[in-house]
């Protein structure tokens, strides 16, 4: 009786199924995706064409109904939850484009104008003298790297030790405080550390002093937080097993330090002192108030003024002259510079990364 009803079963719940399989689910097309995307693009662009509506306002509208084509045509077909899935990964997908959007912009915007003075004469000369056309911005890209390596310099032995300390060795009201005062400054204005370079180097040298390394001590005071930050964090992730190995086999604190815990994460490390350099090195404020403006070259920090990319940038922009296009077009290409300078110091970065952090055999 058992095993008729069971045969019996069986029967009713394959019938209808080829081979006697159950039925297989009902899914979208592979390019289901796709498919809903490119119908409503085609729908907005005949709306804005017979509308004249704004290209924005379209974009965001055909975002948020290729979200809800999808969801609906998948619960229609799949089922609520494979339709939420695919909600979920359209949502994820519509915020990167998103994200994206304004960066892709800004390249294009950038990379279109700056080429117009991407040329020799902008690599070799300076602004004396010039007025109109011609000219160049040596004399600040040699100031933008000067001040930024002085920063670096000053910042990037105090940020590591720092957090050396805090990981390795801080306990108490020490460690506490310094860990409040990094955070502090972390969200400090630029221009308050262009300020504050001002005043010190105002009290030792007297007012109206503008000197190079005033620039790289306001920007230091920018990247220390960064790098004692991001280094810290690098510190902690490094499994305390390593440590203790390194211990148990009679290898001094110090040393463990230096040939275990920073050699572990110098990948980690290079990266947040790059990441530290790209904050600082498009600062304007706080440039503007301790290095002021020259037009020639200048390679003493020590011995007045210098010139960086950004203040350069700024005054071509905001003070062109007469005619006003060749100033804009020095304004982008300065910009167009500095963004190659952080692809540069990102791709170093990554360099160490993989020369330095440690093989997996």
């Amino acid at each position: 009786m058992t095993t008729s009803t069971t045969r019996s079963g069986a029967t009713a719940s394959t019938k209808g199924a080829p081979g006697g399989r159950p039925p297989a689910p009902r899914r979208l097309p592979p390019r289901a995706a796709w498919i809903v995307l490119g119908v409503v693009l085609a729908a907005a662009l005949l709306l804005g064409l017979s509308t004249g509506l704004n290209i924005g306002l379209l974009a965001v509208g055909a975002l948020v109904l290729n979200v809800v084509g999808l969801y609906v045509w998948a619960r229609a077909v799949e089922g609520r939850r494979a339709a939420t899935d695919r909600l979920v990964t359209a949502v994820v997908t519509s915020a990167f484009v998103v994200a994206m959007v304004p960066l892709a912009s800004l390249l294009w915007t950038v990379i279109t104008l700056g080429t117009n003075r991407f040329d020799l004469q902008f690599f070799t000369y300076s602004m004396l003298g010039v007025v109109g056309e011609g000219g160049g911005a040596y004399h600040a890209i040699t100031g933008t790297l000067i001040v930024t390596g002085l920063a670096a310099l000053i910042s990037v032995p105090i940020g590591v030790l720092a957090a050396v300390y805090l990981v390795e060795y801080g306990r108490g009201r020490l460690a506490r405080a310094i860990t409040f005062l990094v955070d502090v400054m972390t969200g400090i204005p630029s221009i308050v550390a262009g300020l504050f370079a001002v005043a010190l180097f105002t009290l030792a040298f007297g007012p109206g002093t503008r000197l190079g390394i005033m620039g790289a001590v306001a920007l230091s005071v920018l990247m220390i937080p960064v790098v004692v930050r991001s280094v810290e964090e690098m510190l902690k992730i490094v499994p305390n097993e390593l440590r203790e190995a390194s211990y148990a086999l009679g290898v001094s604190k110090w040393r463990t330090i230096v040939r275990v815990v920073l050699r572990t994460s110098v990948a980690g490390i290079a990266t947040g002192i790059t990441l530290a350099i790209a904050r600082v090195i498009g600062e304007t404020a706080p440039l503007l108030i301790t290095l002021g403006a020259t037009t020639g070259l200048n390679l003493n920090p020590f011995d007045g003024r210098m010139a960086s990319l950004p203040v350069f940038s700024y005054y071509s922009y905001t003070q062109p002259g007469t005619p006003p296009q060749p100033g804009l077009d020095r304004a982008w290409a300065a910009a167009l510079v500095l963004m190659l300078i952080v692809m540069v110091l990102s791709l170093v970065a990554r360099l160490i990364s993989r020369l330095f952090s440690p093989k997996i055999r």
